[in-house]
């Protein structure tokens, strides 16, 4: 194959792994985990390491594969029409705000649980120092 055949092609420059994966992120969850089953079945490395890369690229635990790559493609894609790329940025703007305060606000009552726990363990820890001081069997500190 010659570079100028590769490079009027780009999709040929992208190797074989590559495009494995985009065919089965682009079925699913389901066809990882029958790529994986399948792999067990013939040659137990090759389903290991394919457990192995689904773990790591959270393709196990997360949503359908091809729902989250369809939608960050689609997120950024210009219409060709100028006052409604203004009006979806505007909007992807305004929604990334109201996450981050959102976020913002879930780290506050975190931070409040957390300071409330902390202070009944002290409240208990004193409560209980008094008690054996009052016991006459307080140990010395």
């Amino acid at each position: 194959m010659t570079t100028a055949t590769m490079t009027a092609n780009p999709a040929r420059r992208d190797n074989w792994l590559r495009r494995s994966e985009r065919w089965l992120d682009e079925r699913g969850k389901p066809a990882w985990i029958v790529a994986m089953v399948l792999g067990f079945v013939f040659f137990w490395p090759i389903g290991l390491a394919l457990l192995g890369y689904m773990i790591w690229s959270n393709r196990m635990f997360s949503g359908n594969c091809s729902r989250r790559t369809r939608h960050a493609a689609n997120a950024f894609k210009s219409s060709g029409n100028t006052a409604f790329d203004a009006y979806k940025a505007e909007t992807l703007r305004r929604l990334q705000d109201e996450q981050d305060a959102f976020e913002a606000f879930l780290q506050r009552l975190r931070d409040a649980k957390d300071k409330a726990e902390f202070d009944q363990f002290m409240e208990d820890r004193a409560r209980k120092k008094n008690e054996d001081t009052i016991d006459g069997e307080a140990e010395p500190a």
